[in-house]
């Protein structure tokens, strides 16, 4: 299961960006990525159709991104990895799937991995992709709901929004899903899985231990570079009443080819 901690982008102000054109994660308060909160409610599905099955969630980011593995512990994960380190920062898309796909080569044993469709600060919808590319594994994105799961044959049927309609594919284990924000809500945080994790330790691993190339890391291996980011408010300049009459509707029509909206 891959997660991520997020600013919250609906406040975004003028010191939301460093200088160096990334993300300043400082300025804006932290919150569980919504769409890789659907993915983990059907991870948990998953989990309850099948005894003895178990969820890792998978997390880049700084320390405290361990924030969010503790509450994925609280509502059924099992277990948790942070990849923190002072090289990974400023990764692009690129340099952060490579970064996920070596961790989850040292995790080793997996049939299903589930993530967001996108995370909120970037919303480019690449990483899960790219993390099946990576991998060499088979994808299915726009997932809305993991229909069944067979262990013996290792298929499973899924149901994907797409644009014009629904539709339903199968596909081979093991496989890289990635989950719309429409699919089913995350239950809540459990009380009695609170209490018992609360103080669980989170392992950290760094980009040594998951022996990443440094020149595919970080701002070192991210070809891609923000130049700007700023919150823009859309305001009309100007408006006015019309009436349903040949002679506005004319003035109106002629105003809009002259602007070359229309034409």
């Amino acid at each position: 299961m891959l997660a991520k901690q997020v600013p919250d982008t609906h406040n975004v102000g003028p010191d939301a960006m460093t200088a160096e054109g990334t993300i300043n994660r400082s300025a804006l308060p932290a919150i569980f990525n919504p769409d890789d909160l659907n993915a983990l409610e059907q991870a948990l599905i998953l989990k309850d159709k099948f005894p003895g099955s178990t969820i890792t969630v998978v997390t880049m980011g700084l320390p405290k991104s361990a924030e969010i593995i503790r509450e994925s512990l609280y509502r059924g994960a099992d277990t948790g990895y942070v990849i923190t380190d002072r090289c990974l920062g400023g990764a692009d898309t690129l340099a952060t799937s490579y970064t996920i796909s070596q961790a989850i080569r040292k995790i080793g044993d997996f049939d299903i991995i589930l993530g967001g469709r996108q995370a909120i600060d970037g919303d480019t919808a690449q990483v899960g992709p790219q993390v099946a590319e990576k991998l060499g594994l088979t994808q299915v994105t726009y997932a809305e709901e993991i229909i069944s799961l067979d262990p013996e044959s290792k298929k499973v049927v899924i149901k994907r929004h797409i644009d014009g309609g629904v539709e339903t594919v199968e596909a081979p284990l093991p496989l890289v899903v990635t989950v719309n924000g429409s699919a089913a809500p995350c239950r809540p945080a459990n009380a009695k899985r609170i209490m018992a994790n609360k103080k669980a330790a989170i392992q950290e691993w760094n980009a040594q231990d998951i022996s990443c190339d440094p020149q595919q890391i970080g701002k070192t291996g991210s070809p891609t570079n923000v130049k700007k980011v700023e919150n823009i408010v859309f305001k009309a300049k100007e408006s006015r009443t019309m009436t349903g009459s040949d002679e506005d509707i004319n003035t109106l029509m002629q105003e809009l080819i002259k602007e070359k909206i229309i034409g």
